[in-house]
């Protein structure tokens, strides 16, 4: 998106200061506090002006209102609306701004509304008279689309790539653990024996149609806003392709009032957000349930767990916890900008300046509880033979045996009220199905021959499901194998 000169915009340090403000003499008389005001008569209510005012959520935008802003002057100077000279000192101006703007030192001017009005007043102050130009044939209202759609394909590639990485840790152990024996479950009780590469497989797929649907994202967002102006475009004789060119989107969105009024790529960023937490959550709900004593399956890294301030034996699963808490926050966002739309009359109205502060921090939580999952897994510990122990529980291969019975011609409705006679059975006697021989079997249920007995092995239920997806070690390594080759190519490719 941004052009290749320019490095995407960092992410502010955790704890940074959002904002830092200027408040010398010098600037207070430079500063054009809005802009606008010339048909009014009273100054805004000091407590409505601080209510409206959008500069500390504006931050992330600066290093993208600085290159919105010299592509809209070379486009004026092209184009014959300023001068060269105008030009000249305008882009001097800017480029001086940069060392601070990427760094996050930019520093602000009081009394600004918006970084739009801040960009304006310290131009002002070294570009003069000529900074009262730059506004010609633009809007606040094309501006802040333009730039925020900036931010938001810039930042689905950090977003990206780390899905790419994610999804590398989880294939990695996927093949590593691909024959671990373990519990697969349905409604939250021992269902059928799985691998735990399998399960781990189960999210590379989640995770390939997460990065899928942000590559979406970028292609919603990619279109230029900027020369739509208000919401009629401008008599001005603008070149809109070539400021779309500049800024390295793919061509300028084709009708004014709908590019300022336009905010489904944050709509659609915000779902993609809300998915792909959701699916680290229940990642990290399984985490904290197998970390459990009455569970046994993993043991978190000093690295990726906390302790208690009372008891000393403690090894809480804080950071799983916290992914899984803030979920509900990306969710939360994704409704509270829903909310906020559904009601809006076309045009630019106020309201929009609500999208954004639950934009950053959706992106930002999911690029962090990308890489708190990705250190969190690679550091994990997981105790096999406690799993192997748990995959026959409750009679796990049960199914295994009714299918066998179908296999041999019994319709399958009767196959499984035979097997679920046998478990009632044992269970009564309070056997398991390692307990079974074949005397035991006859005795209990005579319709099921002896030598289906060794259907009931796990090793023996895991091994025989070769369906397409299924556990089967061909079947596994069929899947193994499009997972690698998938993760190897450029992009995420839907996956039929």
């Amino acid at each position: 998106m941004a052009p290749a000169s320019r490095p995407a915009a960092p992410r502010p340090a955790a704890g940074a200061a959002k904002i830092s403000t200027v408040s010398s003499k010098k600037n207070r008389k430079a500063t054009r506090d809005k802009l606008w005001g010339g048909a009014f008569d009273k100054k805004t209510h000091a407590g409505a002006w601080a209510f409206g005012e959008s500069l500390a959520s504006d931050e992330p935008l600066t290093v993208y209102e600085i290159f919105a802003c010299e592509a809209h002057v070379k486009m004026l100077a092209k184009q014959g609306i300023i001068s060269s000279g105008e030009s000249k000192r305008l882009l001097n101006a800017l480029e001086k701004m940069w060392p601070d703007a990427y760094s996050g030192k930019l520093a602000m001017p009081e009394g600004a509304e918006d970084i739009h009005a801040a960009i304006e007043t310290l131009l002002l102050e070294t570009a003069g008279e000529a900074a009262w130009k730059l506004h010609t044939a633009r809007s606040r209202n094309d501006l802040v689309a333009t730039t925020t759609r900036m931010w938001l394909v810039g930042s689905c590639c950090n977003l990206i790539a780390q899905v790419q990485l994610f999804q590398e840790e989880l294939l990695n152990l996927s093949e590593q653990h691909q024959g671990a024996l373990m519990p697969g479950y349905t409604h939250q009780q021992p269902a059928q024996p799985i691998t735990l590469g399998y399960y781990l497989l189960a999210y590379f797929w989640m995770l390939q149609r997460d990065g899928w649907r942000f590559e979406r994202v970028q292609e919603m967002a990619d279109l230029s806003p900027l020369g739509s102006a208000a919401l009629a475009g401008t008599a001005f004789p603008i070149d809109r392709e070539s400021t779309a060119a500049e800024l390295g989107f793919k061509a300028p969105i084709p009708n004014a009032l709908d590019a300022v009024s336009d905010r489904d790529f944050v709509g659609d960023a915000l779902h993609a957000c809300a998915m792909l937490m959701q699916h680290l959550s229940r990642l990290c709900n399984d985490i904290i349930l197998w970390s459990t004593a009455e569970y046994g399956f993993v043991t978190l890294d000093d690295g990726y767990s906390t302790g208690s301030s009372i008891m000393p034996q403690k090894r809480n699963p804080d950071f799983a916890e916290l992914i899984r808490g803030r979920t509900g926050r990306v969710i939360g966002h994704w409704v509270a900008y829903q909310t906020m739309m559904k009601g809006l009359p076309l045009g630019y109205n106020r309201d929009m300046q609500e999208d954004k502060p639950p934009l950053f921090d959706a992106m930002w939580l999911c690029e962090e509880s990308l890489m708190i999952c990705s250190g969190m897994l690679r550091t994990l510990k997981f105790n096999t033979e406690r799993m192997r122990e748990m995959a026959g529980a409750k009679f796990s291969t049960a199914t295994s045996l009714a299918d066998a019975l179908a296999m041999k011609g019994m319709p399958f409705r009767k196959a499984h009220e035979v097997v679920g006679n046998l478990v009632k059975k044992c269970i009564k006697k309070g056997w398991t199905f390692e307990d079974l021989t074949p005397e035991r079997l006859r005795k209990l249920v005579p319709e099921i021959p002896a030598e289906l007995l060794k259907v009931l092995d796990l090793e023996e239920t895991v091994r025989s499901r070769e369906s397409f997806g299924g556990t089967g070690p061909r079947a596994m390594a069929r899947q193994l194998r499009r997972a690698r080759t998938l993760l190897r190519q450029p992009g995420f490719k839907r996956i039929v």
